[in-house]
């Protein structure tokens, strides 16, 4: 399971959102220093809700970098609730929830 940063902050009715997902995202073609594969590890669906509305619903592959960065704004207030969920390809999952400020 990785562990998210999210940093939600609202100015003049917009939500600037920050997160960072700690997420090794493994494509499963690069070895080791003993030359064998490193399996698979990435993430494959990223889901994001403004107070329980989904406002991104993305997938994604495993050509993202390790501990991948977003940041996306959306219409709101001071207040308001941002959950940021992931999936990835070996059935891990994980959630966050942060209230912006």
């Amino acid at each position: 399971m990785a562990t998210i940063k999210l940093k939600p902050k609202a100015k003049k009715g917009v939500i600037k959102v920050k997160a960072i997902v700690k997420h090794p995202m493994e494509t499963g073609l690069r070895k080791d220093k003993k030359g064998n594969l490193i399996p698979a590890n990435h993430i494959d669906h990223l889901t994001i809700t403004h107070n329980g509305t989904k406002v991104v619903d993305a997938d994604i592959g495993a050509a993202v970098s390790k501990d991948p960065y977003f940041q996306f704004q959306v219409a709101g207030a001071k207040g308001d609730e941002i959950t940021l969920a992931y999936k990835d390809n070996n059935g891990g999952s994980g959630s966050a929830t942060a209230t912006s400020k």
